[in-house]
């Protein structure tokens, strides 16, 4: 699946004028319920992506407005060389299997990436790094940096919005929202979301427009213009994604970085759910 953010879609005020030029939602508020439903290429990975997006969560993560926010992390500080940090944890989240989540998954999550990390309380690391990066804290939002119970991804058991319902390697996924979420009201806006592999582009158009999905990943319009309403982000000439008229997308467009395409399953939302 293309990265819409490679494509520098969500990177200026130039991108907001035309995506409310299509009639995309951008500032009415994100509407809760329904499914918001994906076709993804083969290619790319782009099923796991999107996935682990939805199941998974990270120390920080860049807000859609290009902003650095804690995710699992409530605060950070270094010292002055930028070498040791002290993390301090969100309290109260739980694994989706139950696990309460503690700084001892953050270790063992973030030993396995090459990181040297110290459990100093319950709800507080320590990281040491060979030399000084004041950037550290962005770079933890790195979706390759998720937090597990045993720092591995294999069992799909995470923290995030959506808990796996389904799946199928590099066929099928299917999640539901977590109950009573610490992202309540701020993210995870559909009841359930899924992700639909189907390799070849003109079958992914034939989806899209035949209602069967609400967003493709599609290099082309070939197959949809004129042929119903859509919208093509960046843009018809340059596509990395076509959506069906009623997809909304986060209302603040930022100038830092762009929207990665690993977020949409918690920051996008169906207008008409």
């Amino acid at each position: 699946m293309t990265r819409i953010d490679r494509r520098a879609l969500f990177t200026s005020g130039a991108a907001a004028a035309l995506l409310t030029a299509t009639g995309v939602s951008l500032s009415a508020a994100p509407v809760a319920g329904g499914r918001l439903r994906l076709a993804v290429a083969r290619e790319d990975d782009g099923l796991t992506r999107v996935a682990r997006g939805a199941v998974f969560d990270t120390l920080t993560e860049i807000a859609p407005d290009g902003a650095l926010r804690g995710e699992l992390a409530t605060g950070w500080k270094g010292d002055a060389e930028a070498r040791t940090w002290l993390f301090d944890l969100r309290d109260g989240v739980n694994f989706h299997d139950g696990t309460a989540f503690e700084a001892g998954h953050v270790v063992a999550s973030l030993e396995v990436k090459g990181f040297k990390a110290e459990v100093i309380g319950r709800l507080q690391v320590r990281l040491e790094l060979a030399q000084g990066n004041p950037d550290l804290p962005y770079l933890l939002a790195d979706p390759n940096l998720i937090m597990s119970p045993d720092g591995q991804m294999d069992g799909w058991v995470g923290t995030g919005l959506y808990r796996v319902g389904r799946m199928q390697e590099d066929r099928h996924f299917l999640g539901h929202r977590v109950a009573r979420h610490y992202k309540d009201g701020l993210a995870g806006w559909a009841e359930s979301i899924e992700i639909i592999v189907i390799p070849r582009a003109d079958i992914r158009a034939e989806a899209l427009r035949d209602g069967h999905v609400d967003v493709a990943a599609l290099p082309l319009p070939d197959g949809l213009l004129g042929r119903g309403e859509f919208y093509y982000f960046p843009s018809a000439q340059d596509m990395a994604l076509a959506a069906r008229h009623g997809v909304g997308v986060p209302g603040r467009i930022g100038g830092q970085s762009g929207l990665d395409d690993g977020r949409i399953a918690e920051r996008w939302w169906m207008t008409r759910a």
